[in-house]
């Protein structure tokens, strides 16, 4: 009862957190809210001496070239040296990249990032010869290297889907020219990430007599501001410096594109859909239903948007008002300490293990938090230091929000910290498909403690609205930038030059669709032609879709959680140590939902429905 009073009595107040719209320097922040990354190495000494001896022992490698399919033995011995160093090289990339984005300023570690991208490199030459090796192999003679010798089960999947995948691997030669050409296919991205976290000029705007610096922090923090005109301003100031530099990202994302489409004719693929998404064996059909699905329930999304039009209490909803406070005066803020309380109490219906091990991640310093000069912008979580413990990278600013995508990001911590304990790391590297399903669960359960816990219309008006703000960002807006990345790629294969001009008129076209612009739904300035231009997810090639197919996943298995069976509950945390021992369409098939099917997808848009008709009632009630 005492913390349910607390709860509520901290929403009344509308506390706020000691992250202020002026970015503070690092070295102000105190350390508790700071990662500890010597938890990886002691120093950067320490980690340069560890690389020096992996770049030594990873020529060990070269000694198994022509003996892979010699005896069981022989191929077991190499595969878990292969393992090994790539582990290693995982570590040490994991920390010189953590370093760097606690300030992109500081090239010392931008380089170090580089010299392990070139070590990847060099030992993807160096082992060029494995995978054609292996790809002699027939399936009775792998078969019988399992009889012999047991301890290969560790690889069956790898070695199997290996197989499957044989259509798709060329010579050795061809093998050790796709190796070298990582060096230059992540350059478009690279570019990309120093060029807009590091140099890019990001406008400076005078709000209410404050001077502030639309950084992507404060871009985030003034679009929510409840000052139409703030909003306004900012969306239009921060657009239109994006627009500034048109040609410079049009050229970057059209590089990335050629990049992709390299690889997909280099490994015999129809499209670089295709090739991303046979990686994990995902059906193309999954992609096209979904947008053909979400394409189809416009209608829907279209009434979310009329709903907020209804409670923001104006004539003409605008794209700058997408993200204002639904419910006026209302503005739930939270510091972080409130915002660990709780999430851990949302966490429950999922055991006291996973809720101990979350207590970890908040306490023992896995967490950066707060936004400071140069810092990274966004969130993630980075669960590939097998032997150590999964970090989240926070620009907490202490919104409802701020506390949703702190308990998201903690949905991939206890994700990765369950499968790195469960899994040989051959196995622990789970597919992007599900990775987005522990992290929007952890949402679902979030909004639900805390309708529990509130029947203040008001406030339960924003808790409610925070769900289809989750659903329209994770399910619709993610949805249009898949159908705007399947787009552009198609247009780059069938022989288009694309700039940033081109990107643009896309961008805008497909916006105003979503959005209901010839319907007078939502009003989509022409200054969001440059959104595009600042989402980094178009780098990562047919990513975007996996967080709205993961949301109805997560909307499906939340049911179960909340209301199903312990037995329910064990197969989603089976699900969650699982790693890559399976597809990940048949992952979720043994947790329990059927990406084959409209099921999951068809629950998602009734339950988004579901919340609707409860704030419209909640708003006759109030009589607005």
């Amino acid at each position: 009862m005492r913390k349910k009073t607390q709860l509520i009595a901290a929403m009344m107040l509308f506390s706020t957190t000691v992250a202020v719209s002026q970015m503070k320097v690092r070295e102000e922040l105190p350390d508790k809210y700071k990662w500890n990354l010597s938890d990886l190495y002691a120093t950067d000494e320490v980690w340069k001496e560890e690389k020096e001896r992996v770049q030594q022992e990873m020529q060990k490698a070269a000694s198994y070239k022509g003996k892979l399919t010699g005896s069981a033995t022989i191929l077991l011995e190499a595969l878990e040296l292969n393992s090994t160093l790539i582990k290693e090289m995982v570590r040490l990339s994991s920390y010189a990249s953590m370093k760097s984005d606690q300030d992109t300023r500081v090239t010392k570690y931008t380089g170090m990032s580089q010299e392990l991208q070139q070590l990847f490199s060099e030992y993807g030459a160096l082992t060029s010869f494995m995978e054609p090796e292996l790809l002699t192999l027939q399936e009775d003679q792998l078969n019988t290297f399992f009889t012999q010798e047991k301890e290969l089960a560790t690889y069956k999947f790898y070695l199997m889907d290996l197989l499957r995948k044989r259509a798709h691997r060329g010579s050795e030669d061809v093998e050790k020219v796709m190796a070298y050409s990582s060096l230059m296919s992540g350059n478009a991205a690279n570019i990309f990430n120093t060029f807009f976290n590091a140099e890019f000029p990001h406008p400076e705007i005078d709000l209410d007599g404050e001077h502030v610096k639309l950084n992507p922090a404060n871009f985030a923090l003034y679009r929510a501001s409840d000052d139409r005109e703030v909003r306004s301003k900012v969306f239009e100031t921060y657009f239109g410096k994006l627009n500034e530099f048109q040609r410079t990202f049009g050229a970057q994302l059209y590089g990335n594109i050629n990049a992709a489409l390299f690889a997909t004719k280099a490994r015999n693929y129809e499209s670089t859909l295709n090739r991303a998404l046979d990686s994990d064996n995902i059906p193309t059909d999954v992609f096209h239903n979904l947008i053909k699905n979400v394409n189809g329930n416009l209608e829907t999304f279209h009434r979310y948007l009329n709903l907020r039009k209804r409670m923001m209490g104006v004539d003409t909803l605008h794209y700058y008002d997408l993200y204002a406070p639904l419910v006026e005066k209302v503005d739930l803020d939270y510091t972080v300490e409130e915002a660990v309380e709780n999430i851990l109490q949302s966490l429950q219906p999922l055991g006291t293990d996973y809720v101990d091990v979350s207590k970890r991640a908040f306490n023992e310093r896995w967490i950066d938090m707060y936004p400071n000069e140069g810092k990274r912008s966004g969130a993630y979580s980075n669960g590939a230091a097998y032997d150590v413990h999964p970090y989240i990278l926070m620009n907490y600013n202490g919104k409802y929000n701020d506390m949703s995508t702190l308990t998201h990001e903690l949905g991939h911590t206890m994700h990765s910290y369950l499968t790195n304990k469960k899994q040989h790391f051959a196995n622990a590297n789970y597919s992007i498909f599900v990775a987005e399903v522990a992290s929007t669960l952890n949402e679902e359960l979030l909004n639900d403690y805390m309708l529990q816990q509130i029947k203040d219309d008001k406030i339960r008006l924003a808790i409610l609205g925070n769900y289809l703000e989750g659903a329209k960002g994770t399910l619709f807006r993610q949805t249009q930038f898949a159908e705007f990345e399947s787009m552009i790629h198609e247009k780059v294969a069938n022989g288009e030059a694309l700039t940033g001009e081109d990107f643009d008129k896309l961008y805008l076209d497909l916006t105003k669709r979503y959005y209901g612009h010839d319907k007078n739904v939502c009003i989509v300035d022409d200054y969001v032609k440059s959104e595009w231009s600042y989402i980094p997810h178009f780098y990562y090639n047919f990513y975007v879709y996996q967080y709205a197919t993961s949301f109805t996943a997560s909307t499906a298995l939340s049911e179960k959680v909340l209301k199903g069976t312990d037995e329910d509950r064990k197969r989603y945390l089976d699900f969650l140590a699982s790693g890559s021992t399976k597809y990940p369409v048949e992952l979720l098939v043994d947790a329990g939902v059927d990406m084959n099917t409209t099921e999951p997808f068809d629950l998602t848009i009734a339950k988004i429905n579901k919340v609707m008709e409860e704030m419209e009632t909640i708003l006759t009630r109030m009589g607005k």
